[in-house]
């Protein structure tokens, strides 16, 4: 009598990808530099640095992106930067 178990090992991983998205602040003509830079370090948690370099670009070329993340925080980013009536699109980043 023969008492070997055979076994065989299922594989039950699976790869998620997680697409990104862009939170892309519009310029405006009414918001001052200041705000728009406390604003984004708010909703960012970026550095005052980068806040003003984002704010700039959106000056000189009309928008920049903000952030960069999943689809879920995006949306979070976006409204605490409407909180002051700064403008935001978002999109899926390409």
């Amino acid at each position: 009598m023969n008492d070997e178990v055979e076994t065989s090992v299922l594989d039950y991983s699976s790869t998620f990808i997680i697409e990104p998205w862009d939170v892309i602040l519009i310029n405006d003509d009414w918001h001052c530099f200041d705000d728009v830079i406390m604003q984004l370090i708010w909703a960012t948690k970026c550095t005052p640095q980068k806040a003003s370099e984002i704010a700039w670009e959106a000056h000189d070329t009309g928008e920049s992106i903000c952030y960069t993340s999943s689809k879920e925080h995006r949306e979070h980013v976006a409204s605490i930067l409407e909180e002051i009536e700064l403008c935001a699109r978002i999109e899926r980043m390409v």
